[in-house]
């Protein structure tokens, strides 16, 4: 079977907003994305259902964009009921560890409440929330390219001994249910 054609990277990730407007700040004046795009319809073109909405672009640096919806209801996107906070987020990228305290200062001298920095090993990292209850991290790199050729390496390994010590784990939790 021939290879898929490569995908390149992101060109945008798309969530729900309860306010245009205050999303606007957060990403344009708090976290410095610019507003580049704008698209306002009544009918959804993938669909063709009803649905007036807004939907606006933040770019970043690369040219990706973080992209919101904001459907004129007031309502922002609810969290997944079986999943915890911590685990749905996008993660964005500085340069440095100084520019990743710098936007930690910037968050918290706009009353943003910001989570770490926090040490992973192989990123340092800052998680916060958006105005719409949506969770970002912003994160910058630590660890060597020798490093993380290394963990390239041992990742299908790692996950091979993850997936059985997760059956593992089933099949005992269901023993002891039976």
């Amino acid at each position: 079977m021939k290879q898929p054609e490569p995908i390149r990277g992101l060109h945008h990730f798309a969530w729900r907003c309860r306010d245009a407007e205050a999303t606007r700040h957060f990403y344009e004046d708090i976290l410095g994305l610019p507003l580049v795009h704008l698209i306002q319809l009544d009918h959804v073109p993938s669909t063709g259902e009803y649905c007036p909405y807004v939907h606006i672009f933040f770019q970043m640096t690369d040219g990706s964009s973080l992209a919101f919806f904001d459907l004129g209801d007031d309502t922002a996107a609810l969290p997944s009921p079986n999943t915890p906070a911590w685990v749905n987020h996008i993660a964005l990228r500085v340069d440095s560890v100084a520019a990743l305290e710098a936007m930690r200062e910037r968050l918290e001298a706009h009353g943003v409440e910001v989570l770490g920095i926090t040490d992973h090993h192989i990123i340092r990292s800052i998680y916060f929330f958006d105005p719409n209850g949506f969770r970002l991290e912003l994160t910058t790199p630590t660890a060597s390219d020798a490093e993380m050729a290394e963990h390239a390496r041992e990742a299908h390994a790692r996950l091979t001994r993850w997936s059985a010590e997760k059956a593992a784990r089933r099949a005992a939790s269901a023993e002891d249910r039976a």
